[in-house]
């Protein structure tokens, strides 16, 4: 009896440690009111990283959806990371590019609405367990930004640390 229950617990064990990580993949996207994204307005992803989830690698990507009479061929926005058990996120300035020096978006595309997903950060490393709190907001000079539908997060686990 002692035997069953040694070889039972050593099988729960193992299969502890090999269990697959929870994110396989993350992604949310938030409709932006009026279709007009104004600085005010700050959309926030809230990301649980679990313990087994900090061996990938990870690639982050901003997903932006606008429709035909967007008038920019990018957009600038800023990047706000919050950390586990930090205060005050790190923010970074990113060009998000949509069309082609020759004014092709260069998204997805059907009838006059285009997707992209453009990656920010590839083979990412969450080095701690916890939650990640990821900020976007518009950072070009026109003031509320026209015919941006929706914004959102998307992170795609990209292999294994080494």
């Amino acid at each position: 009896m002692k035997q069953l229950f040694l070889a039972t617990a050593g099988l729960l064990l193992l299969a502890t440690a090999c269990k697959p990580p929870k994110m396989d993949t993350y992604e949310k996207n938030l409709e932006v009111p009026g279709h007009e994204w104004s600085y005010d307005y700050k959309p926030t992803f809230e990301v649980n990283i679990h313990p087994e989830d900090t061996a990938y690698l990870y690639n982050i990507c901003v997903n932006i959806r606008h429709t035909d009479a967007y008038p920019y061929s990018n957009i600038w926005v800023l990047v706000g990371t919050q950390y586990p058990g930090d205060s005050i996120p790190k923010e970074q300035r990113v060009e998000l590019p949509l069309a082609d020096i020759t004014g092709k978006w260069s998204g997805s595309g059907l009838d006059d609405i285009y997707e992209h997903r453009i990656f920010i950060q590839q083979r990412a490393i969450f080095n701690k367990p916890g939650t990640y709190k990821f900020t976007f907001e518009q950072n070009m000079r026109q003031n509320p930004l026209p015919h941006v539908m929706n914004v959102g997060l998307r992170i795609e686990k990209a292999g294994t640390r080494q």
